[in-house]
C-alpha cells in the first residue's frame, strides 16, 4: 500500500512518528509531500492508496478531489484521532475564541479533578494525547474549519462559538465555510449535546444540524462570551460552581489576544518625548500613560472591530495598527467600528493588504491614516502620533495592534507576529 503524508509541519511530523509505531505502517515506506521539499508535491496524489491530509492542505483542493475520484483514500490526523480515541471528546469551534474557550474549559475541569487533555488547533496535535486517554478521560479539541472539513464523526459534546466570514481566500464561499464547521455536530447521536450562542444566526444554524440536545447560551457582552460558554459546559459536566468562578477569576487570557504588552508612564523626566508645550501631568498631578496591546491573534475584521469597541469606554485615545495578508474578506466591519467607537484617532496600516483596508476606511474623514513598510515602521509612526494627542491634553493613549488580517505575508504565523510586536515595543526608549 502506497501511503503519504500531505503537509509536513507540526501535525505531519507527529503523525509520522505515530504511524511508524503502528504494525500496518511500520515496515512500509511513508512518503512526505510538502512544498518545502518539492514544488510539484501535489502533482501525483492520485498514485497513492492512502493520503493523510494536514490542516494546512484544504480538503477542496482540486488535486485532492482528483485523487479521491481516482480511488485514493484521503484521511487526516483529526479523523484518525476520532477513530481511535477511547475518551469522551469535547469539540470546540467558532471563527474566533476557540483557543480561549478551550483553554479555560480545560483549566476548570483540571481544577475540578477531571482526567482531561487539551489538543487540536490550539497547537498540540491530537494524536500526541492519544496514549494518555482511556474511557474515563475527557479530550478537549479546538477544531478549525480545515480540521472539520472532511470529518465523518462528531464529538459527544460540541461547542459552536460565534461564526462570521473568514478564510474566504481558501473556502469557495461562506456556505462551504459554514458547512465545514457544521461537521462538529452533523454526525452527533441523540444522546449527544451541542452548545451554541443564541444571538449568532450561523452558530444556531449549525447547532440545528445535530440530532442531540441543543443548549442555547446567551451572554451580556462580547468580552464575557467565551467565559460564559466555558462555564456552561463545565457546569453541565458537574463542576462545582465555586471552582468554575475561581478559575475564571484567575484566568488572564491567552498570549497575543488583547494582551497588555507594555505600559509607559510619562513623568517630568520625559521632557524629550513630550511636546514643548505639554507638561507630563495635568494640574491634578495625573501622569500621561500609554498602553500597548498585542492582539496579533486577530486575523479578520470582526475580531479587530471587537477589540476596538472593547476600548471605547476607557477614556483613552486609540491608535490602531493593522494589516497583513488578505483572506478575501470585507473590511467594512472595521470601518463601522472606528466610527462607532469614536475614540480612534489614528490608524497605521502595513502589510500586503494595507491599501485595501485604507479604501474601506476612507469614509471616516476624522481618521488620520498612514501607511508603513514594516511592523517596526508602523510602531514608530504610532509612537510619533502620540505627541499630538498629548499636546491636546490626552492623558491615556492606547496603541492597539489588532491586524484584522493573516500574518503569512511577513511572518511565520500570528504568534511570530505578536512576539515581534512585543519585542519592538519593549525596545522603545523613554
Amino acid at each position: 500500500m502506497k501511503v503519504a503524508i500531505l503537509g509536513f509541519a507540526r501535525e505531519g511530523k507527529s503523525l509520522l512518528k505515530f504511524l511508524k509505531k503502528q504494525p500496518q505502517f511500520k515496515k512500509g515506506p511513508i512518503d512526505i509531500l510538502d512544498k518545502k521539499r518539492d514544488k510539484n508535491y501535489l502533482k501525483n496524489l492520485y498514485k497513492y492508496d492512502l493520503v493523510f491530509r494536514s490542516p494546512g492542505m484544504p480538503y477542496n483542493l482540486p488535486q485532492i478531489q482528483k485523487a479521491i475520484k481516482n480511488g485514493t483514500e484521503v484521511a487526516s490526523i483529526t479523523k484518525l484521532f476520532f477513530d481511535l480515541c477511547p475518551a469522551k471528546i469535547i469539540g470546540i469551534t467558532g471563527t474566533k475564541g476557540k483557543g480561549t474557550t478551550s483553554t479555560l474549559l480545560y483549566k476548570i475541569l483540571k481544577a475540578a479533578g477531571y482526567d482531561v487533555q487539551l489538543a487540536g488547533n490550539i497547537g498540540k496535535p491530537s494524536i500526541d494525547i492519544l496514549s494518555k486517554l482511556d474511557r474515563k478521560s475527557l479530550a478537549i479539541l479546538e477544531l478549525s474549519s480545515f480540521q472539520l472539513q472532511d470529518l465523518d464523526k462528531s464529538p459527544t459534546i460540541a461547542v459552536v462559538l460565534d461564526i462570521f466570514p473568514d478564510h474566504m481566500d481558501v473556502h469557495k464561499n461562506m456556505a462551504e465555510y459554514t458547512s465545514a464547521k457544521s461537521n462538529i455536530c452533523r454526525h452527533q447521536k441523540t444522546n449527544d449535546k451541542v452548545f451554541y450562542f443564541a444571538d449568532n444566526k450561523l452558530s444556531k444554524k449549525i447547532a440545528l444540524k445535530s440530532r442531540g440536545k441543543k443548549i442555547a447560551i446567551t451572554a451580556p457582552d462580547d468580552l464575557s462570551k467565551n467565559n460564559i460558554m466555558a462555564a456552561a459546559v463545565a457546569k453541565n459536566l458537574g463542576c462545582p460552581a465555586e471552582i468554575i468562578a475561581r478559575t475564571i477569576k484567575n484566568f488572564h487570557g491567552l498570549e497575543h489576544r488583547m494582551e497588555l504588552a507594555r505600559t509607559i508612564t510619562l513623568t517630568k523626566q520625559h521632557s524629550h518625548i513630550l511636546p514643548p508645550s505639554r507638561e507630563a501631568t495635568d494640574g491634578r498631578g495625573e501622569n500621561v500613560r500609554m498602553l500597548f496591546y498585542n492582539d496579533s491573534a486577530s486575523t479578520n475584521p470582526q475580531t479587530a472591530a471587537k477589540a476596538i469597541l472593547s476600548l471605547s469606554n476607557n477614556n483613552s485615545a486609540t491608535i490602531l495598527i493593522a494589516g497583513g495578508k488578505d483572506k478575501g474578506l470585507d473590511y467594512t466591519p472595521l470601518a463601522h467600528a472606528t466610527k462607532k467607537a469614536g475614540n480612534v484617532k489614528s490608524i497605521i496600516l502595513f502589510g500586503e493588504n494595507k491599501n485595501k483596508i485604507k479604501r474601506a476606511l476612507m469614509g471616516n474623514k476624522k481618521l488620520d491614516i498612514k501607511t508603513a513598510k514594516s511592523l517596526e515602521g508602523a510602531v514608530k509612526l504610532a509612537f510619533s502620533a502620540t505627541r499630538s494627542l498629548i499636546a491636546n491634553n490626552q492623558l491615556l493613549i492606547t496603541i492597539l495592534f489588532s491586524p484584522a488580517s493573516a500574518s503569512f505575508d511577513m511572518f511565520t504565523d500570528y504568534a511570530d507576529r505578536g512576539q515581534r510586536f512585543k519585542n519592538i515595543v519593549k525596545q522603545i526608549k523613554t
